[in-house]
């Protein structure tokens, strides 16, 4: 058979048809197909909800004697199973069809507990358990549904669970709670010491996060070894370390060292500090570009508005003024200069210190004064 140039695209193109497009997509909750013991429990919980509903459900309140007498028998009658039976697996989300479907293949089994309800309670027990086979009783596991590890009362030591009971599977191993290990969850896991232990009981507790490893004790002196970030003292056990003391210091320039149990944070320092030492601007080692040092802290540079230029032509002004007015009396000009120079100074000194705003009335009155001289 020859192939010619163009039957390879059009057999990669029927191989696509064919095989169409991967179902990746997981089926919707209903659909779901259940364990066995679960989709027993499952009928079962459906069908005590029911009965949780239709309790009392014709029992209209009042005469008590009266509705036990006349209306007692609802609760094992055929017209409460109906209703039970009728929205039953309706509340269930996943295995829904599965539900279904067992519901119409034990309804004689159902049926047949109905009446027993008041000798035997547990439905669960008497369907799943015994009559279907699906589950075994609490805390037994496997196929032939084998006791757990301490059955009855100590099973996994009360500190963990046994694996696949109340199923038919699992091998009955002890899978313990954090804290414990063990075949029988009778010890402390690592990083846990004895807290309490009698016959019957046993408290594991966490060591201190200063530890590395176990522990015999509460508290740092209970540690063995330290965790990094702790050092050992021999009548205190485990000290922090305090990193942000090193004389290498472990932040960036712009950054802060702040010391915590174990480790330490490096926080950004304000903006107005070309390294700092702490939170803050009054916390910096040197003013950043664009900031000076005043009153200990750093503070923005004030660039010239228009009103500073308003202010210095104003200055500029009044000792022309005064040149041109007692330019032919030197002792004049002489004390309207001093007193000129005082005005600035005093004036410059006033708008930069931190009260200033209640120092404008003071500048106010150097203003109105020699505004008169002129």
């Amino acid at each position: 058979m020859v192939w010619s140039p163009v039957s390879f695209p059009l057999v990669f193109l029927v191989c696509l048809l064919v095989s169409g497009e991967p179902d990746d997509k997981k089926p919707p909750p209903e659909s779901e197909q259940l364990p066995p013991c679960q989709a027993c429990r499952t009928v079962v919980n459906s069908f005590k909800e029911g009965m949780l509903k239709t309790n009392k459900k014709h029992f209209g309140g009042g005469d008590t004697a009266y509705e036990e007498e006349k209306l007692g028998d609802y609760v094992i009658s055929e017209v409460r199973l109906a209703e039970v039976q009728e929205f039953l697996c309706s509340d269930v989300k996943r295995g829904q069809n599965q539900c279904y479907s067992l519901a119409d293949e034990w309804e004689i089994l159902l049926e047949e507990w109905w009446p027993q309800q008041r000798t035997v309670p547990d439905l669960n027990d008497w369907l799943c358990v015994k009559k279907i086979e699906h589950c075994c009783q609490d805390n037994h596991y496997g196929p032939e549904c084998k006791p757990c590890p301490g059955y009855p009362d100590n099973v996994c030591s009360n500190n963990g669970k046994c694996k696949g009971a109340g199923t038919k599977k699992g091998n009955g191993q002890c899978t313990c709670n954090m804290a414990y290990t063990g075949d029988m969850c009778n010890e402390c896991a690592e990083g846990h010491y004895e807290s309490y232990r009698d016959d019957k009981k046993l408290l594991c507790t966490k060591c201190h996060k200063a530890c590395k490893g176990a522990c015999s004790k509460a508290g740092q002196k209970g540690c063995k070894e330290c965790n990094p970030g702790w050092i050992q003292d021999g009548d205190r056990g485990c000290l922090d370390l305090n990193e942000c003391a090193s004389q290498t210091p472990p932040c960036k320039k712009d950054e802060f060292c702040v010391n915590n149990d174990g480790s330490y944070s490096c926080l950004k320092c304000d903006q107005s500090c070309d390294g700092c030492h702490g939170d803050g601007p009054d916390m910096c080692q040197s003013c950043a570009e664009g900031y000076r040092l005043k009153d200990g802290l750093c503070t923005p540079r004030q660039h010239a508005t228009s009103a500073d230029w308003t202010r210095y032509l104003t200055y500029f002004g009044l000792c022309a003024a005064t040149f041109i007015i007692f330019q032919k009396n030197t002792i004049a000009a002489s004390v309207i200069g001093l007193l000129v120079g005082m005005y600035v100074t005093v004036s410059e000194y006033m708008l930069s210190s931190p009260a200033a705003d209640q120092n404008y009335v003071l500048q106010n009155s150097l203003n109105a004064l020699f505004n008169k001289i002129k």
